[in-house]
């Protein structure tokens, strides 16, 4: 999405659009690099189609930049350890489960607190390496009893008070390795029966039962730089809108209530639980209030109709989007690797096999 603007014949400024792509496979073909130097998204993200080898990710990272010619583009992963985790064995290790890390005692030398954050710094010290600076995690949501897997173990508890203090460290271990944190699915998905990806979650709770325990992980870490919207209708706010294209939750609750104040970005516009054509859903959670639409599958004809119903970054969002930037602009800090692995691996020696 590339306009001229300044008003001088001959000269033109890059209008970078508010939305995210993946690509289709391990390299990026001509018709996508065509297609995003075109369109000029914010970011990218990778899922595991697009990975094989340190070498060749890191490659993949150098030409999305290159593509739309900003060296500082996102590029996001989904990298939460246990069964959300695209980068894997033989190249990458693997990471528990958020759920594992309640088997530790909660503070102390090697507790849980402790532990999360090395796992996040050991993470960003993975991701860093291969031009992935932005990590979808950690899971805020609380699981509630009777809800749907789909977040399951990603939970770090069962309360929000345990969430809230988890998903800090982890977002506290991502930021220490340069890589940005996505507090995800604000405002709260633990309570849903259905998962989002395949059908439409109502929760039925109370305004009140919402505030108390769903939300409050999220007023918690409202200080995080970036968020990401549950595809999850909450009737006690909205009865028509799930809160991705609902302006009534991202006002009164996401902005409101929970107060925060960063980047929020759409959960994956493909998903089932939306309904309409992929332009309306881009255009619905734009004018919701989400700052960036997100589109994950990397299947041109729909990143076409998604770039149709998609603006320009607003000025707020731009605001947002630098200010999260910002915040890994720096070196990660001093880290030393193998001691982290071998402290972390400890703390699970007889609990997890890394």
């Amino acid at each position: 999405m590339r306009q001229a603007e300044g008003g001088r014949a001959g000269l033109s400024r890059q209008v970078t659009a508010a939305c995210i792509f993946g690509c289709a496979g391990p390299r990026l073909g001509g018709e996508e690099a065509a297609f995003f130097r075109d369109v000029d998204p914010w970011g990218f993200i990778l899922f595991g189609r697009n990975v094989e080898t340190p070498g060749q990710v890191r490659a993949l990272t150098d030409a999305l930049r290159a593509a739309v010619d900003r060296p500082d583009a996102p590029v996001l992963i989904d990298q939460e350890g246990g069964r959300v985790q695209r980068l894997g064995p033989p190249h990458w290790r693997r990471y528990p489960p958020a759920r594992a890390f309640a088997a530790l005692p909660r503070d102390g030398p090697g507790g849980a607190v402790e532990m999360v954050r090395l796992g996040a710094r050991l993470m960003a010290h993975d991701l860093a390496g291969l031009g992935v600076n932005v990590d979808c995690a950690p899971v805020l949501d609380v699981p509630a009893p009777g809800a749907h897997d789909i977040i399951g173990d990603r939970a770090y508890g069962e309360t929000a008070r345990d969430v809230a203090a988890l998903g800090r460290a982890a977002a506290e271990g991502l930021l220490a390795g340069a890589v940005l944190p996505v507090i995800k699915h604000i405002p709260g998905h633990g309570r849903a029966t259905a998962d989002s990806h395949v059908a439409l979650p109502v929760v039925e709770a109370s305004l009140a039962e919402l505030e108390a325990r769903d939300f409050a992980p999220f007023k918690a870490l409202g200080d995080m730089p970036v968020a990401m919207t549950a595809h999850v209708l909450y009737p006690a706010v909205d009865a028509r809108r799930p809160a991705t294209t609902s302006p009534l939750v991202i006002e009164r609750v996401i902005r409101g209530a929970i107060g925060f104040d960063g980047l929020l970005i759409s959960d994956d516009l493909s998903m089932q639980a939306l309904s309409g054509g992929l332009a309306d859903r881009a255009r619905d959670c734009l004018a919701a209030g989400c700052d960036v639409a997100l589109h994950c599958n990397g299947a041109m004809a729909e990143m076409k109709a998604v770039a149709d119903g998609t603006a320009p970054l607003t000025a707020r969002a731009a605001a947002r989007a630098a200010a999260a930037l910002a915040r890994v602009a720096g070196p990660p800090e001093p880290f030393d690797v193998e001691a982290a692995r071998r402290d972390f691996d400890a703390a699970f020696s007889d609990r997890w096999a890394a």
